[in-house]
């Protein structure tokens, strides 16, 4: 059975779909065989326990006086990852981005002599500019045996980063259709937001920043509620545009239907996808800024629900336009409102896509189909 060390900063308890990916693919490829090298976070030592995996928690924290500030990061990463690759037997390093993870990878693998795979996500590969730093990312990724590019955008990125096309597989982040699943009860969360019976429920997750478009969604609803329609938006999620979407449903009149939870409870998470009539993130690029695939979109789908997404960055692979939801432009209110309308106004068409992308999303997108894509990498 192959085992693997994992190198990435980003795991759970931490919140976000890169730390969920690898916690979700690796408990599928092996056990205690497999190590994890991660920071160190609040309430890491519950979600250990219970791993599959051998977990190790470092101290991955960026020291200001030091230069440069990831100097200290770097060599905690760097000891622990050459000192497991040295004593134990590996079939492959695996780096969660090309940076930390992935330059500190490389030095491992050519003093250990293994093959080394390197994640990218999209959104890091067009906003870290073109100084230091990006020629750091870029001699890593052109220097992996293998790279994995989680949609057709990120991969197009690559290959004009000088990535050789022959060393990129795309594989699609996935979702766990037996936590994510239609038919979860979910009256009492609709209740509890005031939407009546004849009443629509818009859903978002994602962290509140500004180019997931969430501004845009309540720019949209008075529109929506001109044209007859009795909508609540629930937004689930954290981040540094929390004050300014409050600001705008009081500017527009409409702050009694937007419900800005935070986070939820991992229970209640399926059960907010299950209690929404749409789900939307119309996300956009800015100053580079893209969303590389978007797995929030899947577990949308994974529950029945018809999707809306931007069409900036690596969204059409995860949402396929006119077939499991909509991709509109994310920059332009007027597009999101009819694409909103279409689908609130319309439930048997609701339905039938929300069908599609179901089939779609346990057909492709299953953990267990990463896992083995992950499991058949072939390295040089």
């Amino acid at each position: 059975m192959p085992c693997y060390l994992v190198l990435t900063e980003l795991f759970l308890p931490t919140k976000g779909g890169t730390a969920v990916w690898f916690a979700e693919v690796y408990r599928r490829l092996s056990g205690k065989e497999t190590h994890i090298v991660t920071a160190d976070v609040p309430d890491a030592a519950a979600v250990d326990a219970v791993h599959p995996n051998t977990v190790h928690r470092i101290r991955m924290h960026r020291v200001t006086w030091l230069r440069p500030e990831s100097l200290g990061m770097y060599a905690n990463l760097f000891v622990k990852s050459l000192w497991l690759a040295l004593t134990h037997r590996f079939t492959a390093i695996h780096a969660g981005r090309a940076l930390p993870e992935g330059i500190t990878a490389w030095a491992v693998a050519r003093l250990t002599f293994h093959p080394v795979v390197i994640y990218a996500h999209g959104e890091e590969l067009t906003t870290w500019g073109h100084g230091g730093k990006y020629k750091a990312m870029r001699f890593a990724l052109c220097h992996a045996d293998r790279v994995i590019a989680n949609s057709e955008f990120t991969r197009d990125a690559l290959i004009k980063m000088d990535v050789d096309p022959a060393s990129i597989t795309l594989i699609y982040p996935g979702v766990d259709v037996t936590r994510f699943h239609p038919g979860l009860a979910c009256a009492n969360l609709r209740q509890s937001v005031g939407v009546t019976d004849a009443g629509k429920l818009i859903l978002s997750v994602g962290r509140l920043s500004r180019r997931k478009g969430f501004d845009q969604v309540i720019q949209a609803l008075p529109a929506l509620i001109q044209a007859g329609l009795d909508v609540q938006y629930v937004l689930i999620g954290i981040g540094e545009d929390y004050d300014y979407l409050f600001d705008l449903a009081r500017k527009h009149g409409v702050a009694d239907r937007v419900h800005l939870l935070g986070h939820v409870s991992a229970d209640d998470l399926p059960r907010w996808y299950n209690a929404c009539d749409v789900f939307i993130m119309p996300n956009r690029e800015i100053n580079g800024d893209n969303e590389g695939f978007g797995m929030v979109f899947i577990e949308a789908a994974a529950c029945g629900k018809p999707a809306i997404a931007g069409q900036a960055g690596g969204t059409g692979a995860a949402v396929v336009d006119g077939v499991t939801g909509f991709r509109v432009n994310g920059t332009d209110t007027v597009a999101v409102t009819i694409a909103l309308q279409r689908i609130l106004e319309n439930t048997k068409y609701a339905l039938q896509i929300g069908n599609h992308a179901l089939t779609r999303a346990i057909k492709q997108f299953d953990w267990s189909i990463v896992a083995e894509k992950t499991q058949q990498l072939q390295t040089k």
